[in-house]
């Protein structure tokens, strides 16, 4: 299982927001950069960044940001928050983003999701974010009338390297992930999925890792990794089936 420490960007500086709200915010670095040597430095093989801003805004307003955080390490990083179009795919995969993660365009454009996953295969993440089961898009200021299932059935045959899933909810409220929801998505797919969204301690963690036969490939974890709840070493030996 891959731990996934995020790098949520909001005007240039990492940070956590409760449940989505770009007004209940805490910085916790400044400098991007340095958070991702600090990640990289307690072991984690991945990272994940959101252009918060961008998600909003619907094109990259943190750029600068993520490229600095290109600049300062070799770990693969995978990218969400603004791109909703082919010309912005191409822009982050070329400056060297491993994977993209397409949320709102997964909905609102299926084709580009379609066209980008054979244009790039297995570097295409589909983001699905849900508030009471239905899709939300556009920095989740906008609800769907879309069940969260069904947007991620579309894909099935598309090849998408994963689904991340996050129920607003309990994103950045360090209430525990929501294992029904997710458990139940991982194994209606064949795509693999990373749970996301409150993970709030090991237990968590522990949970998450148990039902790894269910299809869940990973878990993003935020505020819990900042504010010390979660142990970098732990997480890890975790994720590797060595603390269960």
């Amino acid at each position: 299982m891959i731990v996934y420490p995020a790098i949520d960007l909001k005007d240039g500086s990492c940070v956590r927001l409760v449940q989505g709200d770009m007004g209940r915010v805490t910085v916790f670095n400044d400098d991007p950069a340095d958070q991702a040597g600090r990640f990289k430095a307690a072991g984690f093989a991945w990272l994940h960044l959101v252009d918060l801003n961008g998600a909003v805004e619907g094109e990259p307003v943190n750029a600068e940001a993520v490229e600095t955080v290109l600049g300062a390490v070799d770990l693969p990083v995978q990218l969400g928050g603004g791109i909703r179009d082919m010309a912005t795919i191409e822009m982050w995969l070329g400056k060297g983003v491993r994977r993209v993660v397409l949320g709102t365009a997964a909905l609102n454009d299926p084709e580009l999701v379609r066209t980008a996953c054979r244009r790039f295969p297995d570097r295409i993440v589909v983001g699905i974010d849900a508030r009471d089961g239905m899709v939300a898009t556009r920095g989740w200021t906008e609800t769907s009338e879309t069940p969260a299932l069904d947007l991620a059935l579309r894909f099935e045959d598309a090849g998408v390297a994963a689904i991340v899933f996050t129920d607003i909810a309990r994103d950045g409220a360090l209430g525990g992930v929501n294992m029904d929801a997710t458990v139940d998505l991982a194994w209606a797919l064949t795509t693999p999925v990373i749970a996301s969204g409150g993970v709030a301690d090991h237990d968590d963690l522990r949970a998450i890792y148990a039902e790894r036969d269910s299809g869940i490939e990973g878990v993003i974890c935020g505020r819990a990794l900042y504010d010390g709840r979660i142990d970098p070493a732990t997480a890890l030996r975790i994720a590797a089936g060595g603390e269960c």
